[in-house]
């Protein structure tokens, strides 16, 4: 019995190692179309692809309707499309707070995105192609930007604060020769290229890691949230301190209760945490001085 049992068991992975080669080709033909479908493939000249297109896919694709301003989001994982109830970013829960037929919402944050590789990688130029006159950009990054300025995994942390300092290095990934520069001065760069478009940007501060000092949730005013705020009042624009915001509905409710939040240890949250990180977005934007969005929310929440 057992060797007719091994001849079998072989002959079955033969069949199935066969029509693994025989389908290579056409999956990645396949996949080939889809990505360039999605309008994401590289030009020449154009940032190479992101090396993390299986854990961090591209935003969806959407149609535009041209005829009616849009609000787009310029984000990280925090903000990006997730997995569903298990992992998910505020941006998904916070388009169905405005009416369709008033606006488009376009998402296109990005998992794993600091604000320089955000650029980097050609996601800011894409996002400009579609920005027009009388359009409003979200800007919300810093989670990522505290990584390692140049390593083989991701290099791509910026340098720390607003000022005009630089670092050049020949990056690991890319294999390319890079000018790295200050969080600030990527800010300053998506703040400038929306107001060159005729589009209003709103600067936010990151979301709220869920790190836990003497009974209060940690903020990161001392590093990119109040960066970021530094940034929006010295170019005048607008500032949602989401980071504030949602560490306060968080100690309201205390730790235990903010676990179910998070998809994570720390960082990434849930259906439910996206939903209250969206609450406290809109609830920012409706504080700002004249209500820029009041005209398209909707009275209630579907």
């Amino acid at each position: 019995m057992p060797e007719p049992f091994t001849i079998r068991k072989s002959a079955a992975f033969a069949r199935t190692a066969n029509l693994l080669q025989r389908a290579l080709p056409v999956a990645l033909a396949v996949c080939g179309l889809i990505f360039c479908a999605s309008g994401q493939q590289p030009k020449p000249g154009e940032a190479a692809p992101a090396p993390d297109l299986a854990t961090n896919p591209p935003p969806r694709v959407m149609p535009i309707n041209t005829n009616l301003p849009t609000i787009f989001v310029a984000g990280d994982s925090t903000a990006a499309r997730g997995s569903g109830a298990t992992q998910q970013g505020w941006a998904v829960p916070f388009a169905d707070y405005f009416g369709r037929a008033k606006v488009n919402v376009v998402n296109r944050a990005r998992g794993g995105r600091s604000s320089r590789t955000f650029i980097t990688e050609g996601l800011w130029e894409q996002l400009l192609a579609d920005l027009k006159a009388g359009d409003m950009v979200l800007i919300q990054f810093g989670h990522n930007d505290a990584g390692a300025v140049n390593d083989a995994a991701r290099a791509r942390g910026s340098i720390r604060g607003t000022g005009g300092e630089t670092e050049e290095i020949d990056n690991l990934i890319t294999k390319k020769h890079e000018v790295v520069h200050t969080f600030g001065w990527y800010l300053n760069k998506m703040i400038a290229d929306t107001k060159a478009k005729g589009a209003t940007p709103i600067v936010l501060s990151l979301t709220v890691r869920n790190i836990w000092k003497d009974g209060k949730i940690f903020r990161s005013k001392d590093s990119h949230a109040g960066w970021a705020e530094q940034v929006a009042g010295t170019e005048g624009v607008a500032f949602v301190d989401l980071n504030e915001l949602s560490a306060q509905r968080y100690d309201e409710l205390g730790r235990e209760k903010v676990e179910p939040l998070f998809a994570d240890e720390h960082t990434q949250t849930s259906a439910a945490g996206a939903e209250l990180n969206a609450q406290c977005v809109i609830a920012g934007l409706k504080a700002l001085k004249g209500n820029p969005l009041a005209l398209y929310l909707r009275e209630t929440k579907p």
